[in-house]
């Protein structure tokens, strides 16, 4: 699944919100996000839930573009 764009079809960008749900509501998003908010909470970094929600969701979306990537060179 590739990043909509702007301009891309409803449908596109629902699919893909619908992945972002189904990553923020898994096991392993909530235990990366909360081992995070600790780290954070120790370094007084601020908004401390708002950041590490972003670190978590852009580290599982990398990691699937990673995948993604290694997938198609694989062939």
């Amino acid at each position: 699944m590739t990043v909509p764009k702007f301009d891309s079809p409803e449908e596109e960008i629902k699919k893909w919100l619908n992945y972002i749900a189904l990553i923020c509501l898994s096991e392993e998003f909530q235990s990366l996000k909360k081992e995070l908010e600790c780290i954070y909470n120790q370094s007084n970094i601020e908004n401390v839930r708002l950041t590490a929600f972003q670190d978590a969701l852009y580290a599982f979306l990398a990691q699937e573009g990673e995948e993604r990537m290694y997938q198609s060179n694989a062939y």
